[in-house]
């Protein structure tokens, strides 16, 4: 069976981790039970790797913590997403932390369906389909803009 790697990797201090990256870690579980079932039957599965960042990691770099990779490529990458940062807590220290500004949203912990989606773009390029952000539709399929105006404007026969 082919994998689908999901690597993810977060600041650990003396076993501790922010509430953000606990969140994630739950929201990260719940999306690889869904993608096993959802891709079992193509003969993929996904494999979660977590990846432990020290305090001088963390010091040097604080967007690589709470940062997901699908399939080799960035989440936001599959997504077509952004990332920033806000204010994080005690184990991050004074600190901005990774998030995840996706579908309009900005998320701190990253949520299951951003995983999902990105597991399932990763899936269909595995499968042999070209790999996309999620936000850009294939291109010469569905009308222009302008068509899809016009269409909505006439009648249905």
């Amino acid at each position: 069976m082919k994998t689908i790697p999901i690597v993810w990797q977060r600041l650990l201090a003396d076993g501790q981790t922010c509430e953000r990256c606990a969140s994630t870690q739950g929201e990260l579980l719940a999306a690889v039970a869904t993608l096993e079932a959802a891709l079992a039957p193509l003969g993929l599965r996904p494999e979660l790797q977590s990846i432990a960042l020290d305090v001088a990691d963390f010091a040097a770099d604080p967007s690589a913590s709470n940062r997901i990779w699908v399939a080799g490529r960035p989440l936001e990458a599959w997504l077509g997403a952004g990332v920033g940062a806000t204010p994080c807590c005690a184990v991050c220290g004074d600190r901005s932390c990774r998030t995840l500004e996706f579908a309009g949203r900005s998320y701190e912990a990253v949520p299951a369906n951003a995983v999902i989606q990105a597991g399932l773009l990763a899936a269909a390029a595995a499968l042999g389909a070209p790999a996309r952000a999620a936000t850009a539709p294939p291109d010469g399929c569905g009308p222009s803009p302008g068509q899809r105006d016009s269409a909505a404007a006439r009648p249905s026969r």
